[in-house]
C-alpha cells in the first residue's frame, strides 16, 4: 500500500468516527503505527500522527458544526441508527460530562471511546464557543494521534529487535499483557464517568 494512502486511510476514518460514526479509528491508527515499524516500510510515524490528528481536528470541527445546527434530533437520529452507542443512556451520560467539565470533557474525551464520537456533535448541540471548543479539540488530538502513534511505533521497533533473540510468543505475551492493561485503564475511566453521572443524575 503507497505510503499515501496509509495517510489518507487513517485520516478518513478517524475523521469519520469524530465526526459520529463509530468507525474503529483508534484501531486503524495503532495497526498503521504498527505498520510505520516494520523494517523496509516506506511509512512515515510522523505524518503518520499528523494524519489522525488533522482527521481528529477536522472530524470534530463537522460534528460541532451539526450538533449545532440540528441539536438533539441529531442524536434521536443517531439513536434509532446505532443504539448500541448513541442510545439515551449514552446520551444522558454524556450530556451530563460535557455540561460538568466543558472544555476538559472535550480534550480528554478524545481518550475515551463513550466520549469520542459525542464530542464535536455535543458540543455543538450545548453552544460552546467554537474558539474555546477548537483549542480544547486540536490539544486533544495531537495529544491522543501523536502520543498513541509514537507510543505504539516504538514498541514496534523494540518488539522487532527482541524477535531476533526472543521467541513469538514472548512478544505475544508482552502485547497481549500491554493491552489487557490499557483496556483495563480505559474500562476504569469510563467507569467513573458513567458513576459520576448516575451520581449527578
Amino acid at each position: 500500500i503507497p505510503p499515501l494512502a496509509v495517510y489518507l486511510i487513517v485520516a478518513g476514518v478517524v475523521g469519520i468516527e469524530s465526526l459520529g460514526d463509530p468507525l474503529p479509528g483508534e484501531i486503524v491508527l495503532v495497526s498503521a503505527a504498527l505498520l510505520s515499524s516494520r523494517h523496509g516500510i516506506d511509512v512515515s510515524p510522523v505524518w503518520l500522527g499528523a494524519a489522525a490528528a488533522t482527521g481528529a481536528i477536522v472530524g470534530d470541527s463537522l460534528g460541532y458544526v451539526l450538533g449545532n445546527r440540528f441539536g438533539n434530533p441529531l442524536f434521536d437520529w443517531a439513536g434509532r441508527r446505532a443504539p448500541r452507542h448513541f442510545g439515551p443512556r449514552h446520551v444522558r451520560v454524556a450530556t451530563r460530562v460535557f455540561s460538568r467539565w466543558g472544555v476538559w470533557a472535550v480534550f480528554f474525551g478524545r481518550f475515551i471511546a463513550l466520549l469520542r464520537i459525542f464530542a464535536g456533535p455535543l458540543a455543538g448541540a450545548l453552544y460552546m464557543p467554537y474558539p474555546r471548543f477548537l483549542v480544547a479539540n486540536a490539544l486533544g488530538g495531537i495529544v491522543w494521534a501523536g502520543g498513541t502513534t509514537a507510543a505504539v511505533y516504538l514498541l514496534g521497533v523494540v518488539a522487532e529487535r527482541w524477535l531476533s533473540r526472543f521467541s513469538w510468543i514472548a512478544l505475544a505475551v508482552a502485547v497481549v499483557g500491554g493491552l489487557m492493561i490499557g483496556w483495563l485503564v480505559k474500562r476504569r475511566t469510563a467507569s467513573m464517568v458513567e458513576r459520576y453521572a448516575a451520581e449527578e443524575g
